[in-house]
Order: structure tokens, then C-alpha cells, then sequence
């Protein structure tokens, strides 16, 4: 299982892939990425974003979505209490950071998941914030970017949080049928309702490397079938054999590809037409004399 990056303050890290104890500082230069084994560990949204958009270009939404508690949800907590123990731990507001940012100096909308709130769940509140990130970016015509972390819809909303499947879905397909660039990243782990619809439903869909996907957990695959799973099984490379993704990418070139998508698309679209003549004026075209 891919751990997940530590506390910058911690001086060292032990792998969640290989168990080696690592340096943190040569970790982090090596963008959490283990340097023997390879393993990418989870990053946070603020993290991702450093990683990916040019240094102080990102501008977030300016607003926040209410915050919903539509079927009065306790288990051993009450739901409030969970959503405020969630921010005082990542110091997020919600499962997702969302606004515009330039990326190779491309311009961008970017909505970046956070498995550490609530597992990066999708409720009321994070679909509302990924559509109001699609809409802006139909708006001013620029690229949208889904940077995916979730472990599918929030249980503790119900009806509600399995709605956002077809809310962002919609928003997406609007981006899709205007021409405008719809891009997907998906990291580990991306799964339920969110890998079942607006994660695998771009133009284009690239898997970091080690990421997971799917709609249930392959403990529970198990449990259904009673079957053996096939080796690999959710995994990037497994999904990129079987059609599901279109690259998988290692962290440290993630930024260069996503640049040089942007770059393509911005190169492929048409030209604005040109003005068309002036109008005559209302008497008729002038006359010389």
C-alpha cells in the first residue's frame, strides 16, 4: 500500500513500498517519490499543486460552499464534528482545493482532491466546488484539470453526496461539447462513485504511477466473486492494458506532460476570425466626388 508523505517537520520517512528508512529532505527532493523502490506516496492537494502549477500562480475559488448535514449523521461522532476534526488536520476546508493556476505558463482551472479529508469523499460541498471550477473554466475557455484522490461518495450525506456523480458529470460534459479541453489525474487511490463517473469521463485520462482505481476495493471484488484477481489488478499499468487510462506517468514528469497537453491544445484551436467589412452607412455605400 502506498504511504502516505509525512510531515515536513519529520527528519526521516519509512517507505510504505520497500520499508527502507529514508532521509526526508532527499524524499521531498525526490518529490515523495521513493528513490529504491519507486513508490509514490500520497500527497496532500496543497502539496500536488506546488508540484504541478507554476510557482505563486494559483488563484483559488473566491467562495465556499454551505456546509450540508441533510440526514442528521452520527456514528461515533456526530458528522459537524468530523468535518471540523478534518480541517484542523489538513488545514483544508473542504476534500478538495479548487481555482486557476498556469502550468508551463498555460493557463488552467484545477480542481485537486485531498484523500486525507474524510478519504477525499464526494459530498454536497466538493461536488458544488469541482462544478463551479468547470463552469469558470467554460467561462474563460481555458483547460479543466481533475486531480482525483477519493474513496467515492460521502456516506454521511446520503441521496445528496451520490447526485455529485451526475452534477460534476454534467458540468464536464458541457466543457466536452464546447471543445474545451476536460483533463483527469488519477492518483491513488481513486475509487466509488468518483472513478464510476467525471474521473474517467475526460478527453484525456492519465494515472500517475502506482495510482489505483476502481469502483469497489478488490478485498470486497473477493468477497462478491469468490474469485482469484488477476495480478495487478486496479493498478495504473493493469488499467493502461486494459484501455482504461490513456498514459500512466511517473511523478516527476507529471508537470512536463501536463504542460505540453496544455500547449498542444492551446496550439490546436482555431484562429478568431477576422473582422468582417465595416457596414455602409445607412444611406447606401459612400460616393465618390
Amino acid at each position: 500500500m502506498t504511504a502516505t508523505a509525512p510531515p515536513g517537520g519529520q527528519l526521516w520517512s519509512r517507505c510504505g513500498g520497500c520499508a527502507t528508512l529514508l532521509y526526508r529532505k532527499r524524499l521531498s527532493r525526490n518529490l515523495d517519490v521513493c528513490p529504491e523502490c519507486g513508490t509514490h506516496a500520497r500527497l496532500g492537494a496543497p502539496e500536488r499543486l506546488r508540484q504541478l502549477v507554476d510557482p505563486g500562480s494559483f488563484v483559488p475559488l473566491p467562495d465556499r460552499p454551505a456546509d450540508v448535514d441533510p440526514i442528521d449523521f452520527v456514528d461515533l461522532l456526530p458528522y459537524p464534528h468530523r468535518l471540523s476534526a478534518a480541517r484542523a488536520a489538513t488545514g483544508l476546508a473542504e476534500a478538495v482545493l479548487c481555482g486557476t493556476a498556469t502550468v508551463g505558463g498555460h493557463r488552467a482551472a484545477l480542481a485537486v482532491m485531498d484523500f486525507r479529508f474524510l478519504g477525499g469523499s464526494l459530498g454536497a460541498a466538493v461536488g458544488e466546488l469541482i462544478t463551479r471550477t468547470a463552469e469558470r473554466a467554460l467561462d474563460e475557455r481555458v483547460p479543466l484539470v481533475l486531480v482525483t484522490a477519493s474513496g467515492g461518495a460521502r456516506m454521511q450525506e446520503g441521496a445528496l453526496s451520490l447526485m455529485q456523480m451526475a452534477t460534476v458529470s454534467q458540468a464536464v460534459a458541457a466543457l466536452r461539447e464546447a471543445g474545451v479541453l476536460t483533463v483527469s489525474i488519477l492518483t491513488d487511490p481513486t475509487y466509488g462513485g468518483v472513478a464510476a463517473s467525471f474521473a474517467t469521463n475526460t478527453d484525456l485520462v492519465l494515472a500517475e504511477a502506482g495510482a489505483r482505481m476502481g469502483f469497489a476495493g478488490p478485498r470486497v471484488i473477493r468477497q462478491v466473486t469468490g474469485r482469484a484477481l488477476p495480478e495487478g489488478f486496479q493498478t495504473a499499468d493493469f488499467l493502461l492494458r486494459h484501455g482504461q487510462v490513456d498514459m500512466v506517468v511517473p511523478r516527476r514528469v507529471l508537470r512536463g506532460r501536463l504542460a505540453s497537453v496544455l500547449a498542444a491544445a492551446r496550439a490546436g484551436r482555431p484562429p478568431a476570425a477576422p473582422p468582417g467589412p465595416a457596414s455602409p452607412p445607412a444611406g447606401g455605400p459612400a460616393r465618390r466626388t
